[in-house]
């Protein structure tokens, strides 16, 4: 079957052999963008706010998910957090078995309604716990790009 061929049963499986040029250009959009601009110049995070809902979202929105309302003012939020979740990762991405598991998080910034989800680093497993703070660690402003690689992960607060 022609990758421009029409289906018109579409009872019978179909299936396309060999490979489908797909190009494309992915961009962290408005909100991401200033995002990490953001985290790349200054080290901090910023979040939009949504006063008819009274929600903050990190990362940033560029409109409210409940009302729709456009957010177009940026807070900066800082780069504290407590850890919301958190789960031991044992495989690397193609599949193969990490030497040491990584620590992932789920990472509520300051009092916002939002927040990320990255590496938790300094820490063993017995000294985490739901609720405790943590704070952001950044590469060296001179070796960030603008993101979220920018980020190494969450760290104790000391």
């Amino acid at each position: 079957m022609a990758i421009t061929e029409k289906i018109t049963d579409t009872t019978v499986p179909t299936f396309w052999e060999g490979a489908i040029p797909v190009r494309y250009v992915y961009t962290f959009g408005l909100a991401g963008e200033k995002f990490f601009r953001t985290v790349k110049d200054k080290g901090t995070f910023l979040a939009t706010y949504c006063e008819e809902c009274d929600i903050s979202f990190v990362p940033p929105k560029v409109y409210c998910d409940r009302c729709f309302k456009e957010l177009d003012s940026y807070i900066d939020v800082g780069t504290l957090g407590y850890v919301e979740t958190f789960t031991l990762s044992f495989r690397n991405m193609d599949g193969s078995e990490k030497e040491i598991p990584k620590i992932l998080a789920m990472v509520r910034i300051g009092d916002t309604d939002g927040g990320l989800i990255h590496y938790l680093e300094g820490l063993e497993i017995d000294e985490i716990a739901i609720g405790m703070p943590v704070k952001a660690v950044l590469k060296p402003k001179s070796q960030r790009k603008g993101s979220i690689e920018d980020i190494i992960g969450f760290g104790p607060i000391k």
